[in-house]
């Protein structure tokens, strides 16, 4: 953390000689891979008027910046291979290295696309499959915006070993070596993930504007139709009369209620996370005061402090020891504090933290599921100065849950990559739209074709992840929106140039995080061999039709030229359910027939209407399988409405 501030410094001091040297898009660096067989343009800048001469093998291009600096250069396409340097000469110089020529895949979603081989525990013990020269690997740094950004926050690329994927996404590496090993075009992967997201936050506004129950959100951000940046600099404006006149009055910040020796015996105690309304506080508005005490282990004060209090609502300023370490702004942004280990000490720390209402509720209000171990629980407090939210005066602020609040991921994260030729996407994320799977299935064909759209790649490749087995078996069979998710996965692959691959056979039940990435990436790895590079088709079977023979039902199954097979020695076929008229699923006995055919039945149910087939959370161990090991798609023979089939987006200043 010391290093990372230094660092953050170092760059600050160093921002005139920056502006002085060529400037490119974070994209651009060196290990890098460039698309093959595209014109790649490239916006840099420069001192006004600057000529600068640019080279990549044999291509050379010499271009004028404008009065304000700014240069375009599109190099021609190339065939794959390198690697090459690509050189800027102006007045100063700048020389990527070591830059291949292939194909660019997208690797997005939330944590189960983040999770990294460090987190996996994922120990290679093969030599030969540590390094892969063709193979480079691009880690996007996150940021979040109201609009669409002109560049990324940062990216940071790496030759394709074992040690730099550390902390690089498994699914996504595990993806990549499979490609560079069967084929020989080298391969770049960007990492644009974030745990926990839902998808709105990947959609663009225009995306969104096609489903009305986002009205509100893009209401908002079209009428504000400013910048995170621009934003904020109007508010740090707004500030310089404010706080004096306005916002940091109150007998708290005259008394000093943030003193490390305050004496707050005499406040109540309550529990956080919560709002003050809660308390009984229903009426106020303005000031309310949080103290709490803690310790801390003695080598944690080896290193600077990460506090995290999530989500306040509507401001916060926060102190430690008496020290102020930090100052938020708006209800659904997250607090994080940097507290110099030099202000701590092993006992009786004390936090304040005096959270400013302007309206609404107020308090410190994250589900505790996501709060840290200091955040959540026992806290003293005490009111303090109270205001009128009708005559208060406040400004507009950049506002938005990461993790949740429409379009903010897309526009810093995905829009600045338009203009890069990417070969296709691959995408695992779903898990956090299980209370609106239904819904999920035109969210995912609503990015799809929007991305399509905004790369000016109309057949643009999808490959999705289906969700992982994950919770409890059932006893009996019932609902499941885990299974709903999938439905909807499944209900998008039906897309021209979108597949998928499924990990129901490959997950935890104790963790919605399994382990088990290298099958998951090389399942995509086949789709893309397929797809984009001539090789064999080895996917899921699915569900195709069925007929119903006096007790039984006969399914029919899309095998793709494989073969149907048991996975256990006995020949059980476990995970199937069957109903009568009535909907009344109960578990079924099955068997294969004729290599691509599953003959259902139970003696319970004697006139079978319906089938479902690994329609739970978690079906357990499944033993339907084709040659190559492919788990069969879960799928359902029904048409019942489903459970979460009404819900819908709404708009909660308190999400996570």
């Amino acid at each position: 953390m010391k290093y990372f501030l230094i660092l953050i410094v170092f760059l600050s001091c160093s921002v005139k000689k920056i502006n002085a040297q060529i400037e490119l898009p974070k994209i651009f660096a060196s290990n890098m891979v460039l698309p093959r067989d595209k014109i790649i343009p490239i916006n840099g800048k420069a001192q006004p008027y600057e000529t600068i001469k640019v080279t990549i093998s044999d291509q050379v291009h010499v271009v004028k910046a404008d009065r304000n600096g700014g240069f375009v250069v599109k190099l021609e396409p190339m065939k794959y291979g390198g690697p090459y340097e690509l050189t800027f000469e102006g007045k100063e110089n700048k020389k990527l290295k070591n830059i291949l020529v292939g194909d660019l895949w997208l690797c997005s979603g939330q944590s189960n696309m983040q999770y990294s081989i460090e987190q996996i525990g994922y120990k290679e013990k093969d030599s030969t499959k540590m390094s892969f020269p063709r193979l480079r690997l691009g880690a996007v740094g996150i940021s979040a915006d109201y609009l669409p950004k002109d560049d990324l926050n940062m990216v940071y690329w790496s030759e394709g070993n074992i040690d730099n994927a550390q902390k690089f996404s498994a699914t996504a590496w595990f993806f990549g070596i499979y490609l560079v090993e069967n084929q020989e075009i080298p391969i770049g992967l960007l990492s644009v993930n974030l745990g926990a997201t839902t998808i709105e936050t990947w959609m663009s506004l225009q995306a969104l504007k096609q489903f009305p129950q986002f009205d509100q959100v893009t209401d908002h951000i079209s009428g504000v139709n400013k910048s995170f940046e621009t934003l904020n600099q109007e508010f740090d404006q707004f500030r310089k009369k404010w706080d004096n006149k306005h916002y940091q009055k109150g007998i708290g910040m005259s008394e000093k209620w943030y003193d490390d020796q305050y004496d707050d015996s005499d406040w109540q105690k309550c529990n956080l996370p919560g709002f003050w309304e809660d308390f009984g506080y229903t009426d106020h508005d303005g000031s309310f005061w949080f103290r709490k005490s803690f310790d801390l282990a003695k080598e944690v004060l080896d290193e600077d402090f990460l506090l995290q209090l999530s989500q306040i609502d509507d401001y916060d300023t926060t102190w430690v020891n008496g020290h102020k370490v930090g100052e938020s702004f708006g209800n659904m942004n997250f607090r994080n504090y940097v507290v110099p280990n030099e202000i701590l000490r092993e006992k009786n720390n004390t936090i304040a933290v005096r959270v400013f209402d302007i309206g609404g509720k107020g308090g410190m209000h994250t589900n505790a599921f996501w709060g840290s171990k200091i955040r959540n629980g026992e806290w003293k407090f005490r009111k303090g100065r109270k205001i009128d939210p009708d005559k208060f005066p406040t400004k507009e602020v950049a506002n938005g849950s990461l993790f949740s609040y429409p379009t903010l991921l897309y526009n810093g994260n995905i829009a600045p990559l338009h203009d890069m030729p990417i070969k296709g996407v691959i995408w695992y994320q779903g898990e956090s739209n299980q209370e609106r799977a239904v819904e999920y299935e035109y969210l995912l064909k609503g990015l799809i074709e929007d991305w399509r759209k905004n790369w000016d790649s109309p057949k643009l490749p999808f490959y999705l992840v289906q969700l992982a087995n994950y919770r409890k078996e059932n006893k009996v069979p019932k609902e499941s929106k885990w299974a709903e998710v999938r439905e909807s996965q499944a209900k998008v692959a039906q897309l021209k140039n979108v597949d998928l691959i499924t990990a129901i056979d490959i997950g935890d039940a104790d963790d919605i995080h399994p382990k088990n990435k290298k099958d998951v990436g090389k399942r995509l790895a086949k789709l893309a061999m397929h797809y984009q590079y001539d090789g064999e088709l080895q996917k899921s079977p699915e569900y195709k039709s069925y007929t119903i023979d006096k007790n039984k039902v006969i399914i029919e199954i899309n095998t793709f030229g494989s073969n149907l097979k048991c996975s256990n020695k006995y020949g059980y076929l476990r995970g199937f359910a069957i109903a009568g008229e009535n909907g009344k699923f109960v578990w079924a006995k099955a068997y294969i027939k004729n290599n691509n055919q599953v003959v259902v039945y139970s003696k319970d149910i004697t006139y079978p209407k319906f089938v479902r087939y690994a329609w739970s959370d978690n079906p357990g161990a499944l033993d339907l399988v084709n040659t190559d090991h492919l788990p069969v798609l879960p799928f359902r023979t029904d048409t019942f409405e489903l459970s979460t089939a009404k819900e819908r987006y709404f708009f909660s200043p308190h999400r996570f």
